[in-house]
């Protein structure tokens, strides 16, 4: 945690504390000090204790989620100004003190108001809310004046000292002003009841859902403040029950806010799991689809943008301009770019959502992600087959330069070693019929150095690349190579007809490969190669009953083996447990190029 945050956060717990206390000390000595016979019942006292301890929590979470400052400050306040009528007999000796006390002991309503006002965005943004927030601070600074030039609280409420800025005794018209304030005290909070239950019956799903406890805490609160109202209008008291029920509404309210700020930002968590869906490019439609269960609206649409066109459309190819015109303001757009400024997209959603940017940012950039991803997954899928394409043109390359090789040498040098040999041979026989023998001798042992040389070049043409291969195909050219090697190989060739020169190429030299291994590694006494065609691959299978043992990673032999096989798409297996003999299962795709 950072400093600066452990900081704010040890601050803001004693403002919470101190504010706490404070409420807890007018509560308890306010209750001591009134006589037994006029305190109220104790599980009422109890609950109206609660009331501002539930605010100052939520003040704590709010600070940590809210979207704004001032609704955790308002609910700081509020314990400062809920002051149970019981404090004044505390304060009643104090002159100076009780008239401002009693001026400011409804103000928790004033409080309570603005905060519903401010729900969910954490701000006064709408004209009329600003109207209805200043006629309420108004109204609630004239009645402190009142009671600062007019008031004097009546001999039950408290025995207070004369109070020392009263310019007039006027109790009726103290009554009648203290009677209005709570009448207007109750008219705003049913304007601010209508209004909010107006926005949730009109409203989207997405409003309803962020919004779906206030009306109903509110609701309950504004008619148990009406009925105390016209209660104390008659008879000057409220009843209990009342009292009781608007307690309850009363501490809902804070709950209320937290828990749809909680609920916003849990659709922001939900932007993670749109993350981890279209973290590999999806589908137009299925962003979008996935995009309004998120959000939990079903007016989302997404529009891309179309560079050939210059516009953008949705995943229907219907464009952004055709849309349906938005007469009542309900949805809002939200453009997304890419870090370079090129348009990628524009969202239209429900215009509620504008309130918690947090979540659209959010939902930019996943959007951002997703395109960023699928266009690097497109990129790195087309370097990878260029990367396939370009090692089989040399796999291709390199099998037609050996045959070139191989062609050149026996067609140029193999030809006119044989024809020096048959001259040679010419030579030393005319060297017999003379009687020559010390010049016959010489050229049979040059003749036999050419035969061995010969030899030599043969064995290196076919090591090149075999004729037989070239002639006759893998029927003829893998039995040959398996009667080369010393150890007994039984053969299962059934090819297909004749293959792609490449298929055949790397079947041959990844048999010649294998078969090396188990006459120079294995300790073998038999081998088998099959080779067959399934499912328009070329399966080959080399196996022997040797030592075991053997590993991908063992020589530069079989990693060469593994890569020729890569290179034409093809893949390796090789199972080798040791004491129970080597497998090894090669299978090429034969590329639809089957040559007969």
């Amino acid at each position: 945690m950072a400093p600066g945050r452990k900081g704010r956060i040890i601050r803001r717990s004693i403002v919470v504390a101190l504010v706490v206390a404070a409420s807890l000390v007018m509560e308890v000595t306010g209750y001591l000090a009134t006589p037994e016979a006029a305190r109220p019942e104790m599980s009422w006292t109890t609950m109206h204790a609660i009331v501002p301890l539930v605010f100052a929590a939520c003040a704590g979470v709010a600070w940590a989620i809210g979207p704004s400052r001032v609704p955790a400050r308002l609910m700081v306040a509020f314990p400062l100004v809920w002051i149970p009528l019981s404090f004044l007999r505390v304060i009643e000796d104090v002159a100076w003190l009780w008239p401002f006390v009693y001026g400011l002991h409804l103000w928790w309503a004033v409080l309570t108001g603005i905060l519903v006002l401010v729900y969910p965005r954490g701000w006064l943004v709408d004209t009329v809310d600003r109207w209805i927030a200043g006629i309420a601070f108004v109204a609630s600074i004239g009645y402190l004046v009142s009671v600062l030039l007019l008031g004097q609280p009546a001999p039950g409420v408290c025995d207070c000292a004369p109070n020392p800025y009263r310019v007039a005794d006027a109790p009726g018209l103290f009554a009648v002003i203290d009677v209005g304030y709570r009448l207007v005290g109750v008219v705003l909070a049913l304007v601010i009841a209508g209004r909010l239950l107006v926005r949730w019956i009109r409203g989207s799903v997405p409003a309803r859902a962020v919004a779906f406890l206030m009306p109903v805490a509110l609701f309950a609160w504004v008619v148990t403040l009406a009925a105390q109202a016209a209660a104390y209008a008659v008879s000057g008291r409220a009843g209990l029950v009342l009292d009781t029920v608007s307690l309850v509404a009363i501490a809902s309210i804070p709950v209320s806010f937290v828990a749809g700020i909680s609920h916003a930002r849990n659709m922001r968590a939900r932007v993670a799991d749109l993350m981890r869906i279209t973290r590999e490019g999806a589908d137009r439609g299925l962003w979008a689809e996935s995009l309004a269960r998120t959000l939990r609206d079903a007016s989302v649409r997404v529009f891309w943008w179309d560079e050939e066109r210059g516009r953008y459309a949705d995943a229907a190819g219907e464009p952004l301009d055709q849309d349906p015109p938005d007469r009542h303001g309900d949805h809002g757009l939200l453009p997304v770019t890419s870090p370079t400024g090129m348009p990628i997209a524009v969202i239209r959603h429900d215009r509620v959502l504008t309130d918690n940017m947090r979540l659209l940012d959010g939902v930019s950039s996943a959007l951002r992600l997703s395109v960023d991803n699928g266009r690097l997954r497109s990129e790195i899928e087309r370097t990878l087959e260029q990367v396939r394409q370009s090692r089989s043109r040399i796999v291709e390359a390199g099998d037609e330069a050996r045959r070139r090789i191989e062609r050149d040498l026996h067609d140029g040098a193999q030809q006119q070693l044989v024809s020096l040999g048959m001259r040679l041979r010419l030579a030393a026989n005319q060297a017999r019929d003379r009687g020559v023998e010390p010049l016959e001798a010489e050229l049979d042992g040059t003749i036999a150095v050419l035969n061995q040389a010969l030899r030599e070049l043969r064995e290196l043409a076919h090591g090149i690349h075999p004729s037989l291969l070239s002639s006759g195909g893998l029927a003829l050219a893998v039995p040959e190579l398996a009667g080369r090697c010393p150890v007994p190989i039984e053969i299962e060739v059934q090819p297909e007809g004749r293959l792609s020169e490449v298929v055949e190429s790397t079947a041959y030299f990844v048999v010649s490969e294998a078969l090396a291994n188990i006459a120079k590694h294995a300790q073998a006494t038999r081998g088998w190669v099959r080779a067959r065609v399934v499912d328009g691959e070329l399966e080959l299978v080399i196996r022997d009953n040797g030592v075991g043992g053997a590993s991908v990673d063992a020589g530069t032999g079989m990693l060469g083996l593994v890569d020729r096989v890569d290179a034409v798409g093809g893949r390796v297996v090789v199972v080798s447990p040791a004491g129970a003999g080597t497998t090894i299962t090669v299978c090429i795709p034969l590329g639809g190029l089957a040559a007969h």
